[in-house]
């Protein structure tokens, strides 16, 4: 009996590979003959890189870089050392969990720490680098990625711009002379599940500007802010990117990929489960096991569950969901290759006691499935 676990992790509560080894610890207990294989999971958010180390045992490395305001933070980076693939999560460097709510600020919050993790990653030979852009607080087009890079954004005087989304109104010139050439060298990725594109009503400013902070009129100024940076890249590149789906992601962050590094556009499940290894993993395994914190119709969209089910169905192999809460609509994934959902909660109890209790009510959860699973299995 071959059992792969797949999950997400549980926002608040556990990353994927503590999910992962607190299923194991209950299927192991119902079912000690079983070959258990763990393969944490994400989908292009926060956590992504982890899940990519964990499940391929690939390498952390640290970099000091400037954070989404301008302050001096450690910030980690993925290596995956045989493939020269580097693995760089905007979150860490970027992401809207390194400001405090009372300081978000979309007009000047910058990516130029992700670009300084780019630049590590080149500097150690990357021949590959995935970009997984979810979690960002950010609106400035990926402009200070570019700028660590190497890019010179100026004014009507010459001078450089200030960082952020707002400054790029006042754009009077690009100069690309400083641009790392090693980029053209280089094969880039967006794990990314969001198809918006950079300006207008569905745009980056529009979308997901008031999550980081923008008021009704500086979405209004940041979208114009955008749109203005993106007639002068067209003009520079001969080629304009903005109505690309996917270029609003981030904040825009999609869209520098694409316009300067030429990025491919991936889900983000497809390209984890790709780093990972899943397919090898479940094309002869009798069951999966995967689960998120809430697992409901929104994850349609592209979550982790749906991904891992998808491919799970195409080697026909049943899958079982475990996840915090159910939610409305998840019994529309049943189409998608989830064959059943469970709940951790046995009565109630509050969000605080779950997210604590997590690892114990999976292990719980999963030594019940493991035991249903091998009584049938018996028969």
């Amino acid at each position: 009996m071959k059992i792969v676990i797949a999950p997400d992790s549980f926002k608040d509560s556990l990353d994927a590979a503590g999910v992962a080894r607190a299923i194991a610890a209950g299927l192991g207990e119902a079912w000690p003959q079983a070959e258990l294989l763990e393969c944490p999971m994400a989908d292009g958010g926060e956590g992504t890189m982890q899940a990519i180390l964990a499940a391929s045992h690939g390498e952390l490395r640290q970099q000091t870089v400037r954070g989404p305001l301008g302050q001096r933070i450690e910030a980690g980076w993925g290596w995956l050392p045989q493939s020269r693939t580097a693995i760089i999560e905007m979150a860490q460097a970027s992401g809207l969990q390194l400001v405090p709510t009372d300081q978000r600020d979309a007009c000047r919050s910058s990516t130029w720490g992700t670009g300084e993790l780019v630049a590590a990653a080149l500097a150690a030979g990357a021949q590959r680098v995935v970009l997984a852009i979810g979690g960002s607080a950010t609106n400035d087009a990926g402009s200070g990625m570019l700028r660590a890079l190497g890019l010179r954004l100026l004014d009507a005087d010459g001078q450089a711009l200030e960082e952020g989304g707002l400054a790029l109104a006042r754009l009077a010139r690009i100069d690309a002379s400083g641009l790392d050439p090693r980029l053209a060298e280089v094969q880039f990725e967006v794990a990314a599940d969001v198809d918006n594109p950079l300006c207008g009503a569905n745009g980056a400013s529009a979308i997901f500007g008031p999550q980081k902070g923008a008021s009704p009129q500086q979405v209004q100024a940041l979208d114009q802010a955008l749109g203005h940076f993106a007639n002068h890249c067209a003009q520079l590149l001969g080629k304009d990117e903005r109505d690309y789906p996917g270029c609003g992601a981030a904040g825009g962050m999609g869209f520098a990929a694409r316009a300067f590094m030429g990025a491919q556009f991936r889900p983000g499940v497809e390209v984890v489960a790709e780093l990972a290894g899943l397919e090898q993993l479940v094309r002869d395994a009798d069951l999966v096991i995967t689960g998120e914190g809430r697992f409901d119709a929104q994850t349609l969209r592209g979550k982790t569950p749906l991904g891992v089910a998808r491919l799970a169905k195409r080697h026909g192999v049943p899958v079982v969901v475990l996840a915090g809460t159910l939610g409305e609509g998840y019994q529309q994934l049943y189409a998608h290759g989830v064959d059943a959902a469970f709940a951790l909660a046995g009565g109630p109890m509050s969000l605080e006691q779950a997210c604590a209790d997590a690892a114990e009510l999976l292990r719980a959860r999963a030594c019940d499935i493991g035991r249903l699973w091998r009584r049938a299995r018996q028969s």
